[in-house]
């Protein structure tokens, strides 16, 4: 099943309706590294990270395993791990996946620009728990926990982002 977002800021499952947050770069099909956008299309939830220390084994149809303190992401398009999970410290720049903010207490990874990775197409393209006050991500979904957790275990597949 597949969750639909509008580009206002709502996400469509399962007959329920939930706020989201979204990019601070709009919705775009031409995603680039650092644009700030969430790109426009169908996304697979490829897999579920979370913070064991914080929340429990969250209900998904993917596979999910635990975020350690050393866990990150590159964001580097000029390194080979781009657009992929590695371990900290790491030679590229990277994104720190264990946040003191709670915003990554539950990642869901999502398929953008990683089958086949191409360097700047954007990458850490996440659907994650959003700020108290919905402020725009850096091209992620973002949501309430409680909704994040529901929409899991409603087992939702992918995620489409509408452009208009």
């Amino acid at each position: 099943m597949e969750a639909v977002v509008h580009p206002d800021g709502r996400l469509l499952f399962g007959g329920r309706q939930m706020r989201a947050a979204l990019g601070r770069g709009g919705v775009r099909l031409q995603k680039e590294e650092g644009d700030g956008a969430s790109p426009a299309g169908r996304h697979p939830l490829r897999r579920v990270l979370y913070r064991a220390d914080r929340v429990p084994i969250p209900r998904a149809m993917a596979p999910r395993e635990p975020i350690a303190a050393e866990d990150g992401w590159c964001d580097d398009p000029l390194h080979p791990d781009y657009n992929r999970q590695v371990r900290l410290p790491h030679d590229g720049h990277c994104e720190e996946l264990w946040r003191s903010d709670r915003l990554y207490d539950i990642v869901g990874v999502l398929g953008w620009n990683d089958s086949p990775v191409e360097r700047g197409r954007g990458s850490a393209i996440f659907l994650h728990v959003a700020r108290p006050d919905y402020a725009p991500t850096e091209g992620c979904i973002a949501l309430a926990l409680a909704d994040v957790q529901a929409l899991l275990q409603a087992g939702v597949s992918a995620i489409r982002v509408l452009e208009k």
